[in-house]
């Protein structure tokens, strides 16, 4: 990944489904959200929380990013269609249809035939990608070295916006689009270069600001300050390159934040209303309301969902 992705930390945190969960919690998460309801798991040793997993479905596919607090070992399920594996960060080992274990060191497509086995050491981190329709069908041999790299550039250019996403609508357009790019790929079609510019470096202050200061109240003109740069243009600057203005990134942090402390809630009934207050939203129905417009869901779904996979017996 570039110095920009590993900047902005990017795992469609945006979309955080289990955290701190236990094995029996993660496993029956990360077989329904990859729709493998064959996959297992096995921890390298000890118990204890596995994890967190990130997950967005659209029409043509879903995405399922793995993060790892401790080593686990993945054995994947055997599919139709091809899987895309990307590792993110650490040093994940992979095996096809009973092979060896090689470095997952860059972008591996899994085949239909074949039944990848994932080896995820403490702190690593795996995006899986998993078609729909028969999207990315043109890639059943494997794909060429050609085709590999430029799906790698496309997926990491992906990534690279993702935190940037305006709204849950937004964020299925665009996933859209990634699977779209690659099935354009698969067909050896010419595709457009990516756009992924470096970002400017006093976009990266206003980023920290906003996420290292979570009691901050929003201000522009201080915000503008802070990053060196006017209002005028801190404002235009930020759209131009990131496609959202500071204060829409700065609600959906926020936003990001209650998300987060709902689905890291180990006790019985998630304080929702005091979660959204502590961010700074008073009104609770607007904050639903704002809630469902950036994740699809209300935030009493994403509690269901989560207390829905505790009730699952170990």
């Amino acid at each position: 990944m570039t110095n920009t992705a590993t900047h902005l930390n990017l795992e469609l945190a945006d979309y955080l489904r289990v955290n701190r969960a236990s094995l029996s919690e993660w496993l029956a998460a990360i077989r329904e959200i990859s729709g493998c309801d064959d996959i297992e798991c096995r921890l390298h040793r000890g118990g204890g929380p596995v994890g967190n997993l990130s997950s967005l479905e659209t029409d043509y596919g879903r995405v399922v990013c793995i993060h790892v607090s401790q080593g686990v070992d993945v054995t994947g399920c055997r599919t139709a269609d091809p899987v895309f594996l990307l590792p993110l960060a650490g040093d994940p080992e992979v095996v096809l249809q009973s092979g060896k274990w090689q470095p997952l060191k860059r972008l591996v497509i899994a085949r239909p035939e074949d039944r990848f086995n994932l080896r995820l050491p403490e702190n690593s981190r795996v995006m899986i990608l998993r078609q729909k329709a028969g999207t990315l069908d043109g890639f059943s041999e494997g794909g060429s070295e050609w085709q590999l790299s430029a799906c790698q550039e496309v997926i990491e250019c992906y990534l690279h916006h993702s935190p940037f996403f305006r709204d849950d609508a937004h964020a299925r357009a665009v996933t859209g689009d990634l699977f779209l790019q690659l099935a354009g790929i698969a067909s050896n079609e010419e595709t457009p270069p990516c756009e992924c510019p470096e970002l400017d470096r006093r976009l990266f202050k206003v980023i920290e600001k906003i996420r290292q200061e979570p009691d901050w109240e929003f201000n522009l003109r201080e915000l503008a300050n802070h990053s060196g740069v006017s209002e005028r243009n801190l404002y235009y600057l930020m759209e131009r390159e990131t496609g959202i203005t500071p204060y829409r990134f700065y609600q959906r942090d926020r936003l990001i934040r209650v998300r987060h402390r709902i689905v890291d809630c180990q006790c019985e009934i998630p304080h929702i209303s005091r979660y959204a207050s502590d961010e700074g939203f008073s009104h609770l129905g607007r904050f639903a309301a704002l809630y469902r417009e950036h994740f699809g869901e209300l935030p009493s779904e994403t509690v269901q969902w989560r207390r829905r996979l505790q009730e699952i017996p170990a």
